[in-house]
């Protein structure tokens, strides 16, 4: 659920400026990054959990 919150939170917070940069990075493509893998994780674990 985390992973599906953080996608469209980063482009919202993106659109209003509430991001700026950090190691020439934007935050939002680092919320971005940080999103689909925690999606990617837990699909993986849900996965194995059915296993």
């Amino acid at each position: 659920m985390a992973g599906l919150v953080a996608l469209p939170a980063s482009m919202l917070m993106e659109l209003t400026g509430a991001l700026g940069r950090s190691f020439g990075v934007s935050q939002m493509v680092i919320m971005l990054v940080f999103g689909v893998v925690v999606f990617y994780l837990g699909r993986y674990l849900e996965g194995y959990a059915r296993s």
